[in-house]
């Protein structure tokens, strides 16, 4: 009988809803401008379409992060990490080598012929707080990366 009991708690156990942190997604800047604070400075504004728009810097460099899919102004569903470097003459041959090797920081050459690296982010229906914290550092660690291998 007590082996029954036990197999029927375990059952129940096994049914019972998981409870799970609340998710992060875009339709909530200033939770991403905190996280972003983790790495450096950050700070909230609004782009020329009205929409979110954050601007930090880490390690000294300054990148920026466009709020996408946004219904005016609100309810975004996903976020665009940019960060642009002037002064320097990397070669479209030094950025079809970077797009080639690396996994996380798309590059290109801008207009005027500057660097520049960005790194697209689905946040729609939400990640984990601590996922979001990992692609902040991911977007890190390609600034990092482009800045001592290609400037």
């Amino acid at each position: 009988m007590t082996l029954i009991r036990a197999l029927a708690a375990t059952a129940l156990l096994a049914t019972a809803p998981v409870l799970s942190a609340p998710l992060v997604d875009a339709t909530d800047p200033s939770e991403i401008v905190n996280l972003a604070r983790g790495f450096g400075s950050a700070n909230l504004d609004t782009d020329g379409e009205g929409d979110p728009m954050i601007i930090g810097r880490i390690n000294g460099t300054k990148y920026a992060v466009y709020f996408y899919g946004c219904d005016d102004g609100r309810r975004c569903r996903e976020i665009q990490f940019t960060a642009a470097w002037s002064g320097s003459d990397v070669t479209m041959s030094e950025i079809n080598e970077w797009n080639v090797t690396t996994r996380y920081g798309k590059a290109y050459l801008d207009e005027d012929g500057d660097p520049n690296i960005e790194m697209t982010v689905n946040l729609y229906k939400g990640v984990s707080r601590e996922n979001l914290e990992d692609t902040i550092d991911w977007w890190k660690l390609a600034m990092e990366t482009f800045e001592e291998n290609m400037l």
